[in-house]
């Protein structure tokens, strides 16, 4: 009787070494999405009221994706007023689109091993026919 050939699967198949670790965490993501959608940039309030972020917590997430060089951050006064603005930078947004096609390539690979089809429709909010 003959063995049928089992095909080893690629090593380290699924660690997803793309998923950028300043990027996955979930405020960050938050915070590069926000400033993704909006090209102009977002001053430091409508960032803080878009992601349900405290002052403090959103001043830390800042300070990493600024480090990270992600993100560029000015700050300069409005009739009078000091104001915060944060914008993507070119480099910004090459890491964070792809650190999306790794996740979408999660998505597929999950997909794989469901029963449910088209799992990339239904993470994207839509519903299969």
């Amino acid at each position: 009787m003959k063995r049928a050939k089992i095909k080893p699967a690629p090593a380290q198949r699924f660690a997803y070494p793309g998923l950028d670790r300043v990027i996955h965490e979930r405020a960050r993501l938050g915070l590069l999405t926000s400033l993704m959608t909006h090209r102009k940039g977002l001053t430091f309030n409508a960032l803080k009221q878009l992601c349900g972020l405290t002052d403090g917590n959103l001043n830390r997430h800042l300070e990493v994706l600024e480090r990270a060089r992600l993100i560029e951050i000015k700050k300069d006064a409005k009739q009078g007023r000091p104001q915060t603005r944060c914008c993507i930078t070119a480099e910004g947004r090459k890491r964070f689109l792809a650190y999306l096609a790794v996740l979408e390539q999660v998505l597929l690979d999950a997909e794989s091993g469901t029963q449910t089809p088209n799992c990339l429709a239904l993470a994207r909010g839509l519903r299969s026919t």
